[in-house]
């Protein structure tokens, strides 16, 4: 069959078309109704099922976490049990505000008894508090042997309780003694009464942080 052939076709009339003619018409149809259907109806059903698909994917990988999470579960709590026990630790060294005029005693009492000579034992007027504690500086100057200061030092490292020395600055006096000066550091856990303090402020700043935040926009 050539061109002339095709052209001599009576489209009015295909049922007297050639038997080759009619199937690849019948293809041409089924073709254009696949791809008409494809276009109208079967694209969003597609697009909902890519979603479907997405979704699974999602919802698997949660369900590995979380399963590796529920394997794990007695590893954590035992992990969790571990960190209660060291913080609790912690806090025992932590003096409540009772006990911090008692540091502050042992604190000046290590320096004398190393033959130290205190010319500023100065806690700062004001805490600096934290979310569960509260940090008091206290600038010192003592004078004495490079010795006795360090014996000093290793005093203060060694008391019950926490406290750390910062900021050390050391030089020579005219009498050829060894003077420091340095910040040393207590703290104490917060009371009840403060922890709900501590509590309420950082609420109130989270809300004005939000409100500032909202305003901006």
């Amino acid at each position: 069959m050539n061109l002339e052939d095709l052209r001599r076709l009576d489209p009015r009339n295909p049922g007297a078309w050639p038997a080759p003619i009619k199937l690849a018409g019948l293809a041409g149809l089924v073709i254009a109704i696949v791809a008409a259907g494809a276009f109208l109806d079967w694209r969003d059903q597609w697009e909902t099922l890519e979603r479907a698909r997405s979704e699974e994917g999602k919802l698997k990988d949660t369900f590995l976490v979380k399963k590796r999470e529920a394997v794990n579960l007695d590893i954590h709590k035992q992990q969790l049990q571990e960190i209660e026990q060291s913080f609790g630790a912690l806090l025992k060294q932590l003096p409540n505000k009772a006990e911090m005029d008692a540091l502050l005693t042992d604190i000046n009492q290590a320096g004398l008894n190393r033959g130290l000579q205190f010319e500023l034992f100065k806690p700062a007027p004001k805490e600096d508090f934290s979310e569960f504690y509260a940090e008091l500086p206290i600038t010192i100057r003592v004078s004495g042997t490079y010795h006795d200061m360090g014996a000093f030092a290793s005093d203060v490292a060694a008391l019950p309780r926490i406290v750390t020395v910062n900021d050390i600055n050391l030089a020579t006096t005219k009498e050829g003694a060894l003077a420091m000066d340095a910040i040393a550091k207590t703290y104490r856990y917060l009371d009840e009464e403060e922890l709900a303090e501590q509590r309420r402020l950082a609420a109130e700043a989270k809300a004005k942080a939000a409100k500032a935040k909202g305003g901006r926009k």
